[in-house]
């Protein structure tokens, strides 16, 4: 069973005290955060920051935040072996034009619906202007509500589909000024 990072009964030097060569201390800072088996954690985290400014981080923080400050250190270091100039934020911005692509093609399919939708619309309508006897009216302003009152009523069907975007950050980079 392991604990802190060591094995219990056996003195195992966690991975930093391992990598570093030195004698694992029972209040070694790194032993609960970079266990043994695990040794490419902190060998990324040491090659970015080093040794001793992961030390300095972890003690000026409290103890329930250090897990999640190793965790952020281990994700940018190993973002940073992977791409030396932009580590993280080279991740991070090709998943935001990954974001601008696809919205772009949701709203072209959002308006092929709307498009298509509107023409079965009219054929609909028109089949339905031919289906429907003239009956002639006293009145032509009587006619002109009746046939305005009808389109009103299947335009309101046909727009009340949800289509949601967000056309304020359409096109727009979270890396621009």
């Amino acid at each position: 069973m392991k604990e802190g990072g060591r094995k219990q009964g056996a003195m195992s030097p966690c991975a930093a005290c391992k990598l570093l060569r030195r004698r694992c201390a029972k209040d070694c800072v790194f032993a609960p955060y970079f266990p043994a088996d695990e040794p490419h954690k902190f060998g990324s985290v040491h090659k970015v920051f080093g040794a001793s400014n992961v030390n300095k981080m972890l003690q000026e923080l409290p103890e329930h935040q250090r897990n999640d400050a190793v965790s952020s250190m281990v994700y940018e270091a190993n973002a940073r072996v992977r791409d030396p100039v932009y580590g993280c934020a080279g991740a991070i911005s090709s998943l935001q034009q990954q974001v601008d692509v696809l919205q772009t093609q949701l709203a072209l399919a959002q308006a092929e619906v709307v498009h298509m939708r509107m023409h079965q619309f009219s054929a609909s309508s028109n089949q339905h202007h031919q289906s429907v006897p003239h009956v002639p009216s006293n009145s032509s302003s009587q006619n002109l509500y009746q046939s305005s009152r009808t389109l009103s009523s299947q335009t309101k069907s046909l727009f009340s589909m949800d289509m949601v975007v967000d056309q304020t950050n359409m096109g727009h980079s979270l890396w621009s000024c």
